[in-house]
């Protein structure tokens, strides 16, 4: 991609095929970090930003070639994000928690306690850091979530297209994604496959959860046993559908709450499990496999409970 490069004057971009099929409001974002949506809307609708010097709508789909004029977009200094430095010791250790890395994807074993983007009170997210970690690198973005408190594998991307055949592979339900979570109780065997319907709703408090709900979405969890212990099972859940706290809805629903969530959990258990030294959720996204869209593979890539997690299995009796 050809780029004038300046935040003060106007720029104009010659669109190659890496970004074809992008909206253009789509590619603004992506482009111009910081700026509201608002002011992104504003400019397209009052014709400053053109594509083949031609005023165009939020919704046109960029084409090889394109040349797209992008006006200056100044914010006030307090309201641009900064990238957090690359020295601080969340963000530099992100580099260790890199478990597969390639020219077109990344896969990092996501600790606990750090959310995959900032905003809603959180400066600092994944992503950012990452960004921080790889300044040369122009396209970082997150192919999907994990909540703060889970720990394990997430996908991010190198490239748009590489991006968009990921994301495509998760609305096709076609990539496999299998965690690790410590319940309450002894699960059920005969509990394989829960569908539930999650609906998300606001509280008086103005937090948000996630309740199941027979106007909530379709959702879809497999489940198997991996080890039974005296007062708790630890289980493989593996997400069909993508739902927000999915899998904690889910085990609550059943009546095995996961340990330690804050949310959803129950508070005899969870202190139970914080005697036995669990201080966070007991949920790990252990295994990821996907098709690689640009190695042409299916690729598996896995990341080990975290040392704390055994730690509080190994202190637990097994049944």
């Amino acid at each position: 991609m050809k780029t004038e490069q300046s935040q003060n004057r106007v720029q104009f971009v010659e669109v190659d095929a890496e970004y074809q099929g992008q909206r253009i409001d789509n590619f603004l974002r992506t482009r111009q970090k910081g700026v509201p949506k608002s002011l992104i809307y504003r400019v397209i609708r009052k014709g400053e930003v053109r594509v083949n010097k031609k005023r165009v709508k939020p919704e046109y789909k960029l084409q090889p070639g394109d040349l797209v004029r992008i006006p200056p977009m100044r914010v006030a200094e307090r309201d641009a994000p900064e990238l957090p430095s690359a020295s601080l010791n969340k963000v530099s250790q992100l580099e260790s928690c890199i478990i597969y890395e390639d020219a077109y994807l990344i896969v990092i074993n996501k600790p606990s306690g750090i959310a995959v983007h900032g905003g809603s009170g959180v400066t600092f997210g994944l992503i950012e850091g990452l960004r921080s970690l790889r300044p040369e690198q122009k396209f970082l973005e997150l192919v999907h979530r994990l909540d703060k408190d889970t720990s394990g594998c997430i996908l991010v991307a190198k490239r748009r297209s590489t991006l968009k055949a990921l994301q495509d592979q998760l609305r096709a339900k076609t990539m496999n994604k299998d965690y690790l979570a410590l319940v309450r109780g002894q699960w059920q065997a005969h509990d394989k496959k829960i569908t539930a319907p999650l609906l998300k709703i606001t509280l008086k408090s103005g937090e948000r959860i996630v309740r199941v709900n027979s106007e909530g979405k379709p959702s879809k969890t497999l489940f198997s046993i991996e080890q039974r212990y005296a007062d708790a099972t630890l289980v493989k859940a593996s997400p069909v559908t993508g739902r927000t706290h999915q899998i904690r809805v889910h085990c609550q629903y059943t009546g095995h709450p996961i340990a330690c969530d804050d949310k959803y959990g129950e508070q005899g258990f969870d202190r139970k499990m914080g005697e036995q030294g669990l201080k966070r959720l007991f949920l790990h996204a252990a295994r990821l496999s996907f098709y690689h869209p640009n190695l042409e593979v299916t690729q598996t890539v896995e990341a080990p409970l975290p040392d704390h997690l055994k730690a509080c299995l190994a202190k637990l009796t097994k049944i």
